[in-house]
């Protein structure tokens, strides 16, 4: 222990006098007393602060190295790094030197990251620091900075400190009048911390901040919120998510300062995506051969979609939980309070002036009995929590159904108590199954509560407004756009005509960047939507994407196989004769597009019958084998070596375009084409070396070093391998172990090396891609 101490003390004074040779130290008051084994006892006093500010900054970057070394020999130095290296690194914290400062508080976040630090370490001698240099006579700049790193180290240190030693000064500094500093790294921070405290303290402690902090009279505080608002929310119940937060979005959407508005819009498609059911996260999509009913595996619930005779779209019954802290008489008088809000709070309007309506809840006589009707009133408003359990709610079965909602004429004949009990056994909770029907209901309740208030909607949907853009912000269409599948899961499928319009205009707009991020999250879009919406609202303008930029074009070939596996096999087989244009591009040099083709179109393979392959997949194929690049050309080899493309047809063709090419790339090729076709049997290996092995073994004379390698390499680990070669003593047999030794023997030294060796960590293809990019 003695000699590690002393190597601590010995440290700082080298890196203190290699840099002032006739400066002495600034040693700490007191000395450290250290035993050695023989007992005896010596005074030690540790160096503490360098004269030097580079000298300081430096001794920090090595901490957390340090620190690892520490930990690794733990046993023969227990307290090295307690009691000597983090003192150092709190202490330099609040050092006068802006660099030190930086440094120190990137050591230690880095070894709270590492988990360096000790838990009692943390709570003894971390946090009071931070939280004294938090107090109102520290240093502006200590103080901003001290903040920002307490809201970084919440995560890492977990709820219980956070919330015993961090939450009351950060809600302290939320209230900091006097820097405004502060409170904007708060409110960037904000999300943070409620992430980690959770919803209680949120509720009770943070909300009342955030308030405070979103109408704060310094633009870039509230800007800071609108841009947590989706972190801020996701920590709060339902209720309060609906009644409050959302009321206080439309101040901030509606702020005078425009960089604040434009924040807000950037977040208002994620904040409309904590509306979001958790229940619904497994959509259903209907593929053939399947039945109407599916049972989604992600969900713990087991969410059970039932499809009627006449329905469109599935019906979903969403089990949800109870909020324990919430009365259903409560909640009844809070939704009908919205009615009497004023114009600045946001309430679920009784008349809206807007043509798009969410899908309503029932009208009253359709549902019964009074008692059957609270629970459906706000069924919606109160979504399930964390910690709330299937024994906080117990609705009827009869709150969860009625025919004039749910069914159209005629009404099928269909068990609801028996079709209750498929699934997971769990009773559903009171928000009710959602249908899309055709038109929104007639007769509908004037309020409507069964997704997101109606405001929030208005706004969204606003943001194709050109006025916008002219108001707010360039590429609010882009963000509109960036978060529309959040909206429409969300939504659900049952209120997809409120977005249609929306969704078609952003395909339409001018900015290709708009229409690029549409391409690129179509295919998520159309599994929210079902098979039906899709193939009426997604595929023209699927295909008109295809048409378009290669910008744009790029994100629906990034996703091709996502999108035509959802479709019905009959539209699916429209798209082959489409598939050959993609080979034309804007720029020839954008390579990249073809190789994207390239791996799609490998993909597709188990979309389509080989019929189909070979008649439309496997020219592609062939003409990609030809490409400039070679990238994608080892790609397009895979692809013709696949066996849904490969054939007894292909062989000749393989040998004459290939194997006897006059470019070496070409007989290159045919080698790996060759390993492809023997790793997935695509040629029994009786009718392998009679049609294909007697091309490949003249290989071995090439002139190309390039070509005898991968030779070597597809007759050692792959020929070989095969039970056929190793059981069988045959002529095939024997002229390839001829040609291992004819190879073993040649010139150059890296065919010698494998065709003598099997090397167990080298993978062919890697080989030869590796190969083939360093040579063409």
């Amino acid at each position: 222990h003695l000699k590690i101490q002393l190597f601590f003390f010995d440290l700082a004074l080298q890196l203190t006098r290699s840099y002032f040779p006739n400066q002495g130290l600034n040693l700490c008051p007191s000395a450290v007393e250290v035993k050695p084994c023989a007992g005896r006892t010596h005074p030690l006093s540790l160096p503490v602060v360098p004269a030097e500010p580079t000298v300081r900054a430096e001794l920090m970057e090595q901490v957390p190295h340090i620190a690892l070394f520490c930990q690794e020999n733990r046993p023969a130095i227990p307290y090295a790094f307690s009691k000597y290296l983090l003192p150092i690194v709190v202490r330099y914290l609040a050092d006068q030197n802006n660099q030190v400062r930086k440094t120190s508080q990137a050591a230690l976040l880095a070894l709270l990251e590492q988990e360096l630090i000790e838990r009692v370490d943390v709570e003894t001698k971390v946090c009071p620091v931070l939280v004294e240099l938090t107090a109102p006579d520290s240093n502006d700049d200590v103080k901003t900075e001290a903040v920002a790193i307490m809201c970084k180290m919440a995560p890492m240190v977990g709820k219980d400190i956070t919330e015993r030693l961090i939450l009351p000064r950060f809600c302290e500094m939320c209230c900091d009048c006097r820097m405004f500093h502060v409170r904007k790294v708060c409110a960037a921070n904000f999300g943070d911390i409620c992430s980690v405290v959770g919803q209680q303290a949120t509720e009770e402690m943070l909300l009342p901040r955030f308030f405070q902090l979103c109408s704060d009279n310094v633009w870039g505080v509230r800007k800071a919120c609108a841009e947590c608002f989706m972190a801020v929310s996701c920590a709060t119940c339902q209720e309060i998510r609906r009644t409050k937060l959302s009321a206080l979005f439309i101040n901030l959407i509606s702020d005078p300062s425009r960089w604040v508005r434009q924040a807000a819009f950037q977040s208002l498609g994620p904040f409309i995506s904590t509306f979001a059911n958790p229940s619904s996260s497994g959509q259903y999509f209907k593929e053939e051969n399947k039945s109407s009913e599916d049972t989604s595996v992600e969900d713990k619930n087991s969410i059970e979609k039932i499809r009627g005779a006449d329905a469109p779209e599935d019906i979903e019954a969403r089990p949800t939980g109870g909020d324990s802290s919430v009365h259903l008489e409560e909640t009844l008088a809070e939704g009908a309070e919205t009615l009497r809000q004023p114009p600045g709070e946001l309430s679920a309007p009784a008349e809206s002036s807007s043509p798009l309506r969410l899908s309503p809840e029932p009208p009253p006589d359709a549902a019964g009995s009074e008692e059957e009707r609270e629970p459906c009133a706000c069924g919606l408003a109160s979504q399930p929590e964390a910690g709330t359990g299937a024994q906080d709610s117990a609705p009827l079965d009869q709150e969860l159904y009625n025919s004039f909602h749910f069914w159209r004429t005629p009404l099928p004949e269909i068990d609801l108590d028996v079709e209750l009990q498929q699934g997971s056994g769990s009773e559903p909770g009171p928000q009710g199954l959602d249908v899309e029907p055709e038109v929104p209901a007639p007769g509908s309740a004037s309020i409507t509560m069964d997704v997101v208030p109606q405001a929030l909607l208005d706004q969204y949907l606003s943001m194709t407004d050109p006025s916008r853009a002219q108001t707010v912000d360039t590429e609010i269409a882009k963000h509109c756009a960036y978060s529309l599948p959040g909206v429409a899961l969300t939504l659900g499928r049952q209120n997809w005509h409120c977005l249609r319009e929306t969704y078609e205009t952003l395909a339409s707009d001018m900015q290709w960047k708009v229409r690029r991020t549409l391409a690129f999250s179509i295919h998520e879009l159309a599994v929210i939507l079902g098979d039906q919406l899709t193939a009426a609202d997604l595929v023209p303008i699927f295909n008109g994407f295809l048409k378009d930029l290669d910008e744009v074009r790029i994100g629906v070939l990034k996703h091709l196989h996502d999108f035509l596996k959802l479709l019905h096999i009959d539209k699916r087989r429209e798209y082959l004769y489409q598939l050959q244009e993609f080979l034309v591009t804007d720029n020839s040099r954008n390579w990249r597009f073809r190789a994207e083709l390239a791996e799609q179109l490998i993909l597709l393979l188990e979309l389509y019958s080989p019929r189909d392959v070979y008649d439309y997949l496997r020219p592609i194929a062939l003409n990609l084998c030809a490409d400039k690049v070679s990238s994608v050309r080892w790609i397009s080899y895979k692809l013709v070596g696949a066996p849904p493309t490969f054939g007894a047809d292909l062989i000749q063709e393989l040998v004459e375009s290939f194997g006897r090419c006059p470019r070496w790339s070409g007989r290159q090729a045919f080698v790996f084409v060759c390993q492809t076709v023997i790793e997935d049997d695509c040629l029994p290996m009786d009718q392998f070396a009679v049609q294909l092995m007697p091309h490949l073994l003249t290989l071995a004379n090439d002139r190309v070093p390039n070509v005898r390698v991968l030779l070597a390499k597809t007759l050692r680990q792959t020929l070989l391998e095969k039970e056929h070669f190793l059981t069988s003593a045959s002529c095939h047999q024997e002229a390839v172990e001829q040609t291992i030794m004819a190879l073993q023997m040649d010139r150059d030294s890296d065919v010698k090396y494998f065709a003598s060796t099997h090397p167990a960590s080298t993978r062919i293809s890697e080989d030869a891609l590796s190969t083939a990019s360093s040579t063409y």
